[in-house]
């Protein structure tokens, strides 16, 4: 039932939305989906997640302000996630639990999370932890399982916080920005690869890693190091080789078999949000290989 996430949490509001169904008979409840609502207004968000005739939902939303509603039982199966997959799973809604976050998003001016908003949420993912047995690598984006129509929770969420507190996964090696000026620059497929390159981008060194049966984090940091210390040097053929490293190593990860483009800068979005180029350049390659070693083999 709903009520308080522990002894000293706020409230939890009971705002029920009709848009639910049951979960499949002894289908456990191992994945948990973060979002952005991507409105003008939480109030909006939450009228849409009441009204019958959107057919959307999560178990959660919560506010600029901390304040959390909960729209459904986490026994039932909410309508939040949507058409994709993550590590084979393509019934994300049956086996997750969503939870909206309050933010306007990229349509309608995309802004840093509020202190209190994140606090809350990470007492309620705590709460939720606490009632299910969901692993790190099953703590997703909602861009994650659905790359090619999702963009949220977005580069501006704070994963490695979360992932401090216990919430998720973060790479063990150095994710962050080492170039001279931090562009952050995102593009689409329609875009092309054009412009500038992360000074992570040079393909030998990324043929190197993907020659490497097991990169430790401290080799991949090294190798990075030599990367900004010496410049790129490009090659065609070295290109397509670090391309389709990454490609093979995503759906290793757990994305799904769509778009490469869109499942790299997924990615990126989420674990190298500083620079979200879609490129495979040897960073993006490093970070994902230290976050498989994290994992459990994909059955």
């Amino acid at each position: 039932m709903p009520g308080q996430q522990g002894p000293n949490a706020q409230p939890i509001i009971w705002q029920p939305s009709p848009n639910f169904g049951d979960r499949p008979a002894d289908c456990a409840i191992d994945m948990l989906v973060l979002h952005y609502t991507g409105m003008p207004s939480g109030e909006a968000a939450l009228a849409r997640m009441c009204d019958p005739a959107s057919q959307v939902s999560a178990h959660y939303m919560v506010e600029e302000d901390g304040c959390i509603y909960q729209l459904v039982t986490e026994a039932k199966r909410a309508w939040h996630a949507g058409r994709g997959q993550w590590r084979g799973c393509t019934d994300v809604n049956s086996r997750s639990i969503g939870i909206e976050i309050v933010n306007p998003g990229h349509e309608f001016g995309y802004r840093p999370f509020a202190v209190r908003q994140m606090d809350a949420v990470i007492a309620l993912c705590k709460a939720i932890l606490g009632r299910h047995t969901i692993p790190a690598h099953n703590i997703i984006a909602h861009s994650d399982m659905a790359p090619e129509r999702k963009e949220d929770p977005g580069e501006l969420f704070p994963w490695e916080q979360f992932a401090v507190e216990g919430i998720g996964l973060w790479p063990r090696i150095d994710a962050s920005d080492h170039s001279p000026q931090n562009t952050a620059e995102i593009i689409t497929p329609k875009d092309g690869l054009s412009g500038s390159q992360s000074p992570y981008h040079d393909d030998k060194v990324a043929s190197a890693i993907a020659a490497e049966e097991q990169t430790s984090p401290q080799n991949a940091a090294a190798l990075m190091d030599g990367i900004a210390a010496n410049g790129n040097d490009n090659t065609q053929n070295g290109s397509e080789d670090c391309e389709a490293l990454f490609d093979r190593l995503l759906l290793q990860f757990g994305y799904g078999p769509g778009d490469p483009v869109y499942n790299r800068i997924a990615f990126q979005r989420h674990w190298r949000p500083h620079c979200l180029d879609g490129r495979a350049d040897a960073q993006s390659i490093a970070i994902l290989k230290d976050l498989i070693d994290q994992c459990p083999p994909l059955s």
